[in-house]
């Protein structure tokens, strides 16, 4: 019951990206089976008994994820007098198998390079967006041809419907001149000069991946998303602050949601990190040893 009125609610309809409002959804559509059970059978056990049938279903991450929408849905309750408690407080969250690897983690500089060197025309853009822009795959896909200007890009990051305005580097204007025309309204777009979708990027993006590991080019373990946190890594070794990287990768900070009254400044902050990572990405180039060299 609670799940169909947070469903009806502004909260949910107009506050939220619609990309957070999908993910929502897929979690709703897990829970089907129990929307209609009572508010009052709602009790850390049968919370830690989602869980963990979540966990044995599904991935760790997917049971930790049902464990966050119910606490969402719960608190929104408790805001609006629907529920007395949050019966996700005291529930832990699935731990991740020890043996699991590493989740997206961060490129090396040799693996960057080598895999901008094995990808076709088509593909080259949009990894160049989510190399050095640390653009979501889903963001750098779909990013309009309306959002680039000769001075930079300028949208909003699907995620998280912040502000996005950086700058354009070296490798991007490349990429762009290099780029096969098309009459798509993206960016972006694959071989026939359509639009790409997530999975059809994904599925060349694969077996690319996949002959680069056979040949000893690149190390297991490579993922799109790994790109946002190789640029989170490597500004942090610059020593840029959390509020910087925060800003550049387009988290949810209170500093980013008063973006309209702050967007000069916000503007010539990131500027400025983007002259900075750019010298830094030419100066790890320069330090590059390819295998067989």
């Amino acid at each position: 019951m609670l799940i169909k009125k947070y469903r009806a609610s502004p909260r949910f309809q107009n506050e939220l990206a619609d990309r957070t409002r999908a993910d929502y959804q897929k979690v709703f559509n897990y829970l089907k089976a129990i929307e209609d059970t009572p508010l009052a059978r709602f009790n850390p056990p049968l919370v830690a008994k989602i869980r963990d049938k979540a966990l044995a279903k599904h991935k760790f991450r997917f049971a930790n994820y049902v464990r966050t929408v119910i606490a969402v849905i719960f608190d929104w309750g408790l805001e609006y007098g629907y529920t007395k408690e949050n019966p996700t407080k005291g529930v832990k969250v699935a731990q991740r198998p020890k043996n699991l690897p590493d989740a997206n983690r961060p490129w090396t500089d040799a693996e960057r390079e080598t895999v901008l060197a094995a990808l076709p025309s088509h593909m080259t853009l949009p990894m160049v967006l989510m190399m050095y822009y640390a653009l979501d795959p889903q963001d750098a896909l779909g990013l309009p041809k309306t959002a680039i200007s000769a001075t930079g890009i300028d949208t909003r990051r699907g995620k998280t419907g912040q502000a996005f305005y950086l700058s354009i580097m070296e490798p991007l204007a490349e990429a762009l001149s290099q780029a096969p025309t098309h009459d798509a309204i993206t960016l972006c777009a694959n071989s026939h000069g359509k639009p790409w979708t997530y999975n059809g990027f994904s599925t060349n993006w694969a077996k690319i991946k996949g002959k680069l590991e056979q040949e000893g080019k690149v190390q297991p373990g490579l993922t799109l998303k790994g790109l946002r946190h190789t640029v989170a890594s490597i500004l942090r070794e610059m020593g840029k602050d959390y509020g910087t990287i925060q800003l550049v990768l387009g988290h949810a900070t209170e500093a980013m949601a008063r973006h309209y009254s702050r967007r000069a400044d916000m503007t010539r902050q990131a500027t400025a990190t983007v002259t900075d990572f750019e010298a830094e990405m030419n100066k790890r180039k320069t330090k590059i040893v390819k295998p067989g060299d």
